[in-house]
């Protein structure tokens, strides 16, 4: 059960179509994919996204997400050792995993799985 390492940033953003261009401004690229749901960004190897949904989510500021191999497997270990579920895993297309938890102090982390390729 390794971990690719933190891969990807997501902001949860009132009105994405103010962050679009801030975002752009510093990443220095346009979109990658910019939908009304997400906007993401790649740029010096992070994956940035914008999730317009995120407060409602439970997101209180930006969620770094860990890539891993077997997310449900990180994800029960995580809560054995006493993290609070904040989002179950869920599938946000093509088969990309996605979950998070909130750790003792508050702090938001997120579990990232792609499919095998």
């Amino acid at each position: 059960m390794t971990a690719a390492g933190l891969q990807t940033i997501i902001y949860p953003v009132k009105d994405l179509e103010k962050a679009k261009p801030l975002f752009a401004a510093l990443l220095g690229v346009a979109p990658y994919a910019d939908e009304p749901y997400y906007v993401g960004y790649k740029a010096a190897g992070q994956d940035v996204g914008l999730d317009p949904s995120g407060h409602a989510k439970g997101m209180t500021g930006p969620v770094p997400y860990w890539h891993v191999t077997d997310l449900r497997a990180r994800l029960a270990a995580l809560l054995e050792a006493g993290a609070e579920p904040l989002q179950d895993v869920q599938d946000v297309g093509g088969g990309r995993l996605i979950a998070s938890v909130r750790d003792a102090d508050g702090n938001l982390v997120g579990l990232l799985q792609d499919p095998a390729a």
